[in-house]
């Protein structure tokens, strides 16, 4: 059993947001650069390694989704700026989601816009783990626009789960867009649902957004149930 997989089953949480970033950095999957912090002096000096900007998450196996209780600050372009965010996710948490256990605060490299896909794995009680694609941020509950496959995946299966989408024209490139990187896509898939398959105790895992850029991807945020 992976060694973060153990720790955290052994403590009957979730994988925390650095450790499923480690996870996929692991199995070859682009991630991007990030610092776990414990203070607002911590974050600055984070943020100064990383170069500006940067983006600000709270860390907390009790907070599924950031966002919902004010958990991430983005476009952060100077020391005052990731100063008074780091305040400000902290007062939000405390106020919005009372009692959470506060792991960190995760400084994150900014990412350049790309197409947003999400990719994961869910237990179907009938089938086993499934495997989905589809596009991602806020498109993949306003469309729905999804497709999956039962695991094991064959490279064709992983060329396919992207190809039934309607989200796959804006891959191939339309009205003038360039087309993504494709292959890097198959390749990512298909580590995925390695890790997967040698991770039996993965309950569930989603990367939204994933990023897809004209040459190359980036698994920006992730999460891992067990």
């Amino acid at each position: 059993m992976n060694e973060l997989i153990a720790r955290a089953k052994a403590e009957k949480r979730v994988l925390l947001e650095p450790e499923a970033m480690q996870l996929l950095a692991e199995y070859e999957l682009p991630v991007p650069t990030h610092s776990l912090v414990t203070s607002k002096e911590q974050a600055v000096v984070a943020a100064e390694k990383t170069g500006y900007p940067v983006v600000l998450k709270i860390v907390s196996k009790d907070i599924l989704h950031k966002s919902d209780v004010g958990g991430v600050k983005i476009g952060l372009n100077s020391k005052e700026a990731v100063e008074k965010a780091y305040e400000e996710i902290m007062e939000n948490v405390r106020e919005k989601a009372k009692g959470a256990v506060i792991g960190g605060m995760l400084v994150v490299a900014h990412a350049p816009q790309g197409i947003e896909c999400i990719v994961g794995m869910t237990k179907d009680p009938q089938f086993g783990p499934a495997f989905l694609f589809g596009l991602g941020g806020i498109f993949v509950e306003l469309l729905n626009d999804v497709s999956f496959r039962v695991l094991p995946l064959t490279k064709e299966d992983a060329e396919d789960i992207i190809k039934e989408t309607k989200g796959y024209s804006l891959l191939k490139g339309t009205r003038g867009q360039s087309p993504k990187d494709v292959e890097a896509l198959v390749g990512l898939i298909l580590k995925l649902a390695r890790l997967v398959e040698e991770n039996p105790e993965i309950e569930e895992i989603d990367i939204n957004p994933l990023l897809v850029y004209e040459k190359g991807i980036l698994a920006v945020d992730a999460r891992v149930i067990l």
